[in-house]
């Protein structure tokens, strides 16, 4: 038997694809999800799932940015062979997006039996979407804006990458929270502190989701829930990417910190009165 049948593989992929990129911690809306289904929310292959359907998000990250990632490893590769190319901002950035995800995998791995353990729990997620809130709507504050992309730096990349690893602790926290926050505290703009996010967010994520896919299958997650669940996650996932870009433009993060504090205080009622355990 499927730990995960494939219509709840279509629900939680649905909802991996609109939260994995959004400020609103994938992760926290996953097992809240889970635990109104009544799937229990540590057991490893459901924790292997979560994480294996969020290459189906990164996939659709791979697919929108082609031409920035083209671009980038290209340069990467001419610097590899070629000293004069090193100079350019793309071969220095493919370096510092390799750099900034060792500190998460460094503590992936070494705290690994804390995070599907303790650390799993729905009341740390509520917990995690209520002070990650206070932290993003500080950090919007806070933030001049006045920084783009292009003067992004070594210094940067790291921060942010290493501030994924809050996300990783505290599930609620959220990874794209925690990282548009540190970009926006080092003055970047909306635009291009989302846009680090998702860059920082790709090597991460896939190696989280290949490393975990053993697991989901060996603790009894079957074939066809993941793959539909990964499906369903890239589709979503590519249309909440096209849509978040256009709201940062143009917006404050207000709206999702309001959003995270309403389901973080929401998830401690329906933990306090036993609905959700």
């Amino acid at each position: 038997m499927s730990a995960i049948s494939v219509g709840q593989a279509v629900v939680l992929g649905a909802v991996e694809g609109v939260t994995e990129f959004l400020p609103v911690s994938s992760t926290g809306h996953l097992k809240i999800t889970e635990g109104l289904m009544g799937i229990p929310v540590d057991d490893n292959a459901v924790v292997g799932f979560s994480a294996v359907i969020q290459v189906g998000a990164i996939a659709a990250v791979l697919v929108y940015f082609f031409k920035d990632i083209v671009r980038i490893l290209s340069a990467w590769f001419r610097g590899l062979r070629d000293p004069d190319e090193r100079y350019h901002h793309d071969y220095k950035f493919a370096w510092w997006v390799i750099c900034a995800t060792i500190p998460i995998v460094a503590v992936g791995l070494a705290a690994k039996p804390l995070i599907e353990g303790p650390l799993a729990s729905l009341w740390a997620v509520a917990g995690s979407l209520i002070v990650g809130s206070g932290v993003m709507w500080a950090a919007d504050q806070m933030g001049r804006h006045k920084r783009g992309e292009d003067d992004t730096s070594f210094k940067d990349a790291m921060l942010v990458g290493s501030s994924q690893i809050l996300a990783l602790l505290f599930p609620g926290f959220s990874r794209s929270g925690a990282t548009m926050s540190t970009a926006l505290i080092l003055d970047l703009d909306r635009v291009a502190a989302t846009r680090l996010s998702f860059f920082l967010g790709i090597p991460a994520l896939t190696g989280a989701g290949l490393y975990e896919l053993k697991d989901a299958l060996g603790a009894g997650t079957g074939v066809l829930p993941l793959a539909v669940g990964t499906a369903v996650s890239f589709l979503v996932a590519y249309a909440s990417i096209a849509w978040l870009l256009r709201f940062v433009a143009k917006h404050s993060f207000n709206a999702f910190v309001i959003y995270r504090i309403i389901v973080g205080l929401l998830l401690f009622g329906l933990l306090g009165s036993g609905v959700i355990g």
